[in-house]
C-alpha cells in the first residue's frame, strides 16, 4: 500500500533532479574568480581601463549558476549555506575598505581613542552595504525553500529581497537570476532562451553603451558568460572547495594591499 501511495504522488515540478548545463563547475568557478578579480582591480587600480569592468560582468552569472547547480546536487544545504555565511562575515570589513564602500557613519567613533568600540561600530555599519556573498546566501535560501516546497517562506523571502534590493549587490534581479538558473536547469533548450531574455532585459534597463541605435547598460555584457555555462567542457580540473570560498576575502586583501602600495 505504501508503495502504491508513492507511485500515485504528484512530483514537485520545482525540484530538479539533474543539471543539463555545463557540469564542469570547477573550471567555471576558476573563470568566475579570475573575472571577479579583474573587475575589482579595474575599479580600484586601473579605472582608466573600462574593459576590465566589462570582463568582470562575466563573474556573477557564473557564480549564480554554480550556486543553483550546487543546490540541485548538495546533500546538506545547511552546510552549504553556513560556508557562504561564514565567508560573508569574514569578508565584510575587507569588502568595505578594499572596494571603497566606507561611509562617514562607519567612522563616527575614533579608532585612536576607542579602538575596540570603533572596530565594532565600523563592522556593524558596514552591513548597510553588504558584499555579493549576502546576495548569494539569500538566493540559496530562496532556492532551498522552493526545493523543500515551503512556498510561504519562498514568497516571504522574495518579498524581503524586493524590499531590500537597493541594499544588496545586484539587487532583486541578481536574486532572480539564481532562481531562474535553478528552475530551468534540467532542460538546456528551455533554460537558454529564458536566461538570454532575462539577462538581455536586465542589460537594456541600463545606459552608457549603444549598438545599432540600441542603448544598453554594462550589465548586458553578462551575456558573455552564457556560452561558458551552456557549452559542455571536460577540463578535469580538481580544486578543493575551500579554495573557492577563501579566494573572496583573499582577493579583497590583495586589492587593498596593491591599492595602498600604489599611493
Amino acid at each position: 500500500m505504501a508503495a502504491s501511495k508513492r507511485d500515485l504522488s504528484i512530483p514537485w515540478p520545482f525540484a530538479p533532479q539533474k543539471v543539463d548545463l555545463n557540469s564542469d563547475t570547477n573550471l567555471l568557478k576558476l573563470i568566475a574568480m579570475i573575472t571577479m578579480f579583474v573587475d575589482h582591480a579595474g575599479k580600484m587600480l586601473f579605472p582608466q581601463y573600462p574593459i576590465m569592468r566589462i570582463v568582470g560582468r562575466i563573474a556573477f552569472p557564473i557564480y549564480a549558476y554554480c550556486l543553483a547547480a550546487g543546490c540541485v546536487y548538495t546533500r546538506n544545504p545547511l552546510n552549504y549555506f553556513k560556508r557562504i555565511v561564514l565567508m560573508a562575515l569574514i569578508s565584510q570589513p575587507l569588502y568595505a575598505v578594499a572596494l571603497a564602500h566606507v561611509s562617514g557613519a562607519m567612522r563616527q567613533i575614533s579608532f585612536a581613542e576607542q579602538p575596540l568600540q570603533a572596530a565594532l561600530h565600523f563592522y556593524v555599519e558596514s552591513w548597510w552595504d553588504p558584499s555579493i556573498l549576502l546576495t548569494l546566501a539569500l538566493g540559496m535560501l530562496v532556492i532551498w525553500t522552493i526545493r523543500e516546497r515551503q512556498i510561504l517562506l519562498t514568497i516571504a523571502l522574495l518579498l524581503f529581497g524586493w524590499r531590500i534590493q537597493g541594499a544588496i549587490d545586484y539587487g532583486f534581479r541578481g536574486l532572480m537570476l539564481m532562481v531562474l538558473f535553478y528552475l530551468f536547469c534540467q532542460k538546456w533548450w528551455l533554460s537558454l532562451p529564458v536566461m538570454v531574455a532575462y539577462m538581455g532585459w536586465w542589460g537594456l534597463s541600463g545606459a552608457g553603451y549603444e549598438l545599432f541605435g540600441v542603448r544598453f547598460g554594462i550589465q548586458m555584457f553578462a551575456l558573455l558568460a552564457l556560452p561558458l555555462i551552456y557549452i559542455h567542457t571536460k577540463s578535469r580540473i580538481r580544486i578543493n572547495k575551500w579554495v573557492f570560498y577563501w579566494f573572496y576575502p583573499a582577493h579583497l586583501l590583495g586589492i587593498l594591499l596593491l591599492d595602498r602600495l600604489a599611493l
